[in-house]
């Protein structure tokens, strides 16, 4: 798989910002889910034990950079966000395998202090790029309700809900897929609003 790389300049704030999107290198994986774990914090309730397992788990980049491809978002050099690209293989073993034309998203998280500069769109857009260079047709992803400005960002994306994916302890995870646009379709991506 070529490496990607996307900058993205999001201008109209007192300081345009610059955001670097790319495959992750091992010695960012780190600081890659240090970073997404944080984003992640706000979502966990005082005695969530599942949620504070699950921060362990999305930190853990280097134990699912084999099965997935690991994309860091960085600023002046620093990284502020990541998302996971499950393109073959899953990264948990009692996930659903995936269909032969699709791409799916997880643990997309942008440092609190890098919200609303365009990182989480700048990852999504790096996201097409891959599915689109790995030959898959659509882009599946999970969200939560707790999530809202990321369901909020996806539903403006164009993302359409599928059916919800609900657990033994009544867990839900809200399921989303959009058509991966063709190259020419990305200028129509880059106009919308981003976050």
């Amino acid at each position: 798989m070529p490496s990607i790389r996307l900058t993205a300049v999001r201008a109209g704030s007192l300081v345009d910002v610059t955001i670097d999107v790319h495959v992750a290198e091992p010695l960012e994986y780190a600081e890659a889910g240090r970073v997404t774990a944080l984003a992640y914090r706000e979502f966990v309730e005082p005695g969530e034990s599942a949620w504070e397992e699950y921060l362990d788990h999305i930190a853990d980049v280097a134990g699912r950079a084999d099965r997935s491809v690991i994309l860091v978002a960085s600023v002046d050099g620093r990284v502020v966000g990541s998302a996971t690209l499950e393109l073959g293989g899953r990264v948990d073993d009692d996930d659903p395998p995936l269909a032969p034309d699709e791409a799916h998203v997880r643990m997309l998280g942008v440092h609190p202090d890098s919200r609303g500069r365009g990182v989480a769109r700048a990852l999504m857009d790096t996201c097409f790029a891959q599915a689109r260079a790995a030959s898959r047709t659509r882009l599946t992803l999970n969200t939560t309700e707790r999530m809202k400005e990321a369901k909020a960002m996806y539903e403006a994306m164009g993302f359409r809900r599928l059916p919800d994916r609900v657990f033994p302890d009544g867990f839900v995870l809200l399921t989303y897929e959009i058509a991966v646009p063709p190259e020419a379709g990305d200028d129509a991506l880059a106009s919308t609003d981003r976050r």
